[in-house]
C-alpha cells in the first residue's frame, strides 16, 4: 500500500512537508526540486512534481522571499489618479508587463498630495516591492535616495526633484509649440492658454512650448489670456467662461489647453460656441473624435510599458546611469483646431 495521502476530504492547503511526505524524500530535496536547483535526479524530481501535482501544491513566493531575503514579485506603482484616463492607461501597461513577468502589480494614487505620496511609497517600500514607478506630486524625493531604492524606482510623466532616477516623459514643450503653431497658421493671434497648477512641471512645459510659439512667430502674449491652476474640469469651465465674457476685440479666438481634464472643461463652456472658437487640447479625451475634437495626442500605454521595462532591468541588475526616456506626442487634427480665425 502506498503510504500517500488521500486528496479526499483535504481542505487545508498542502505544504511543502506534504510533498515530501507523499513523494518519499526529504524537505530539502523538495525544496531543491522547487527552487530549480541541480544535483536532483530525474526520477526523483518526477516523484516531486507528481505528488505536487496530486496535491495542488502551489508554491507561495511571497513568504519564501520575506525569509531568504529574495525578490516578492510584486512592483508598485503610484500615479495621480488612478480614474483618470491618461494614468488608467499607464497602470494597465504595466499591469499586462508585470503579468508578463510573473509578478503582481499594487497600484495607489497620490492625488497630487506630496504627504500622501510619501505616505504610499514608504508602504510599498515596506512590503519589500522590487521596484516602484512613481509619478511624483512631492518637490524633494530625496526620501527615496534616502531609503536606498532610488537605482529601483522609475518616475514617470514628471522627473523627480532633488534626486535622480530612471525618467519617462512626454514631449511636453515641443508638442505644445506645434499645437499653437497649428492655430497661429489658421489665422489666430489671440490664443488662450488653460492649463493646469504651475507647480506640476508638465503644466510648466506646455506653457513654455506655447510662448516660445508665439514668441517665434513675433505674437505679443497676453497675459489676460493665460489662466493656470485649473486642477479640475469645473476649474477649466469656470476658467473658459470668463474669457468669453471678455469684450469682443480681447476675447480669444482660439483656446489651447494643457491637459484632458481642461480640454473637458473648454468644451462644457463653450457649448454653442464650439463652431466659431479654435480648441486643440493636449492628451486625447474620450469620444474626443464623436466631438471632432483636435488633440496633441499621447500614447500613455507607451509610457506604461517603457516605465516597466526599465523597472524590470534594474531589478535583473542593469546598473547603468539613470536613464531618460521621452515619448514623443502627434497632432491629430479633427476639426476643432483647423477653424479660422
Amino acid at each position: 500500500m502506498s503510504g500517500r495521502t488521500s486528496n479526499q476530504g483535504r481542505t487545508a492547503r498542502a505544504t511543502m512537508v506534504d510533498v515530501a511526505r507523499d513523494a518519499g524524500v526529504s524537505l530539502k530535496t523538495v525544496s531543491r526540486v522547487i527552487n530549480g536547483e541541480p544535483g536532483v535526479k530525474p526520477t526523483t524530481i518526477e516523484k516531486v512534481l507528481r505528488a505536487s501535482a496530486e496535491l495542488r501544491y502551489e508554491r507561495n513566493d511571497l513568504a519564501a522571499s520575506l525569509r531568504h531575503g529574495a525578490r516578492s514579485f510584486t512592483l508598485g506603482l503610484v500615479i495621480e489618479d488612478v480614474a483618470n484616463p491618461f494614468y488608467s492607461a499607464i497602470a494597465q501597461a504595466v499591469e499586462e508587463s508585470a503579468r508578463e513577468r510573473s509578478s503582481l502589480l499594487i497600484t495607489a494614487s497620490a492625488r497630487e498630495d506630496p504627504g500622501r505620496e510619501r505616505e504610499l511609497v514608504t508602504a510599498l517600500l515596506r512590503r519589500r516591492v522590487d521596484a516602484l514607478l512613481l509619478v511624483p506630486a512631492g518637490r524633494d524625493h530625496r526620501y527615496i535616495s534616502d531609503s536606498g531604492f532610488d537605482t529601483k524606482t522609475v518616475f514617470l510623466d514628471r522627473p523627480p526633484a532633488k534626486a535622480k532616477g530612471d525618467t519617462v516623459l512626454i514631449e511636453n514643450a515641443a508638442s505644445s509649440m506645434r499645437a499653437v503653431e497649428h492655430l497661429l497658421a489658421h489665422g489666430h493671434t489671440r490664443i488662450a492658454f488653460v492649463g493646469d497648477d504651475l507647480r506640476l512641471y508638465t503644466a510648466r512645459q506646455r506653457l513654455a512650448g506655447y510662448r516660445r510659439a508665439l514668441d517665434a512667430a513675433h505674437v505679443e502674449a497676453d497675459a489676460d489670456l493665460v489662466c493656470v491652476g485649473n486642477s479640475t474640469s469645473d476649474a477649466a469651465t469656470q476658467a473658459v467662461s470668463r474669457l468669453l465674457t471678455l469684450p469682443r476685440d480681447e476675447r480669444p479666438t482660439a483656446i489651447f489647453t494643457g491637459n484632458n481634464r481642461c480640454t473637458v472643461g473648454a468644451l462644457h463652456a463653450l457649448g454653442p460656441m464650439r463652431k466659431r472658437i479654435a480648441l486643440v487640447g493636449f492628451d486625447d479625451v474620450e469620444l474626443g473624435e464623436l466631438f471632432g475634437l483636435t488633440v496633441v495626442r499621447t500614447d500613455p500605454y507607451s509610457i506604461g510599458q517603457i516605465a516597466a521595462e526599465l523597472a524590470f532591468a534594474r531589478i535583473d541588475g542593469d546598473d547603468r546611469k539613470p536613464q531618460r526616456k521621452v515619448v514623443p506626442a502627434e497632432l491629430v487634427m479633427r476639426g476643432s483646431g483647423e477653424i479660422p480665425a
